[in-house]
């Protein structure tokens, strides 16, 4: 029951000072089309990914977060694109968010590589589902006493939308965007939280070693939302192109452990284990991340309804 309500006073904390935190990934270099509407379209071909994320394992209502997004490279008119759809549902203690857009991204050439300049548009839903044990006591008020803190369900709805630069070269890939660009208001029977705007910078480079079998991808990513910063550094290390390994430092939070490998037809599956470096190390045995990821080519030489496997991208 403590750890249920640590983390429901964490919820309300981020409601009743109007900010919210947008889930983070640990395994984030494969969720760009979460964060960054530039990135629709930038591998040229059509790529699914399911993302899922159990975060402080052990904490009862401790955060749990799910992404899907699609995107492909399309040419309306012969104009080189790229569109996405885009689906999470996270949900920590009595807090519940669901949010659906789409994507649209303009592409051009840019030196070596390609720039996608990209907005999404869609609909976020919060929803709070309050279940309180109050103790049978004189010193403890009912929550119908205080303004601040919700007795009743509730959900709203309302307009969200992101914008987005990404850069991408065969070996170099750079991105900066924003979410909730337009801040939107929850507007709740008391008071109205809004969405804290986000800005993100990502980048990441493909070093070939002399051994051809083996690469390093280091690569960062920068969260802000104003007020707080997170860093995340992180390097991984791919063999023969089809299993990666590495290690990623979240500035002052958390140390990562992830695995990969590419299966048959492009299937990639990836693991992340996040061990928390601050004090929340006390409750949790960490958190555990899991992804699929599949992209493919429509291959239009022989015949429309034949695809081709591709490589680790």
């Amino acid at each position: 029951m403590k750890k249920l309500i640590f983390i429901s006073l964490m919820v309300l904390f981020a409601v009743n000072s109007e900010a919210q935190q947008d889930p983070q990934f640990s395994q984030y270099m494969f969720n760009q089309m979460a964060i960054n509407p530039g990135y629709a379209g930038s591998n040229d071909m059509i790529c699914a990914t399911l993302l899922n994320r159990q975060q402080w394992v052990g904490f009862s209502g401790a955060p749990s977060s799910t992404v899907f997004h699609i995107n492909a490279a399309v040419k309306p008119f012969g104009i080189s694109s790229g569109v996405g759809l885009f689906i999470m549902n996270d949900q920590a203690g009595f807090n519940k968010n669901l949010n659906i857009s789409g994507s649209y991204a303009y592409r051009f050439d840019l030196g070596p590589g390609k720039l996608g300049v990209g907005i999404n548009l869609g609909m976020y839903n919060q929803s709070l589902e309050p279940e309180w044990f109050i103790p049978d006591s004189d010193h403890h008020t009912d929550v119908n006493g205080d303004p601040l803190i919700p007795a009743n369900s509730e959900s709203v709805f309302v307009f969200d939308m992101g914008f987005g630069l990404f850069y991408k070269t065969d070996e170099l890939y750079v991105g900066l965007s924003s979410t909730h660009l337009n801040e939107p208001k929850f507007k709740y029977s008391e008071g109205s939280p809004f969405l804290t705007r986000h800005y993100y910078f990502t980048a990441g480079y493909n070093f070939q070693l002399p051994n051809p079998l083996f690469e390093i991808l280091p690569s960062i990513q920068v969260l802000s939302d104003g007020a707080t910063s997170e860093i995340t550094l992180n390097a991984n290390t791919l063999y023969n192109k089809k299993f990666w390994g590495g290690v990623s430092y979240k500035v002052g939070a958390a140390v990562v452990g992830m695995l990969g490998i590419q299966l048959f037809n492009g299937i990639q599956l990836g693991y992340a284990y996040e061990f928390p470096t601050s004090d929340i190390i006390q409750g949790t045995t960490g958190s555990h991340e899991f992804m699929v990821n599949y992209c493919f080519s429509l291959g239009m030489e022989r015949s429309p309804r034949r695809y081709k496997s591709v490589r680790f991208l």
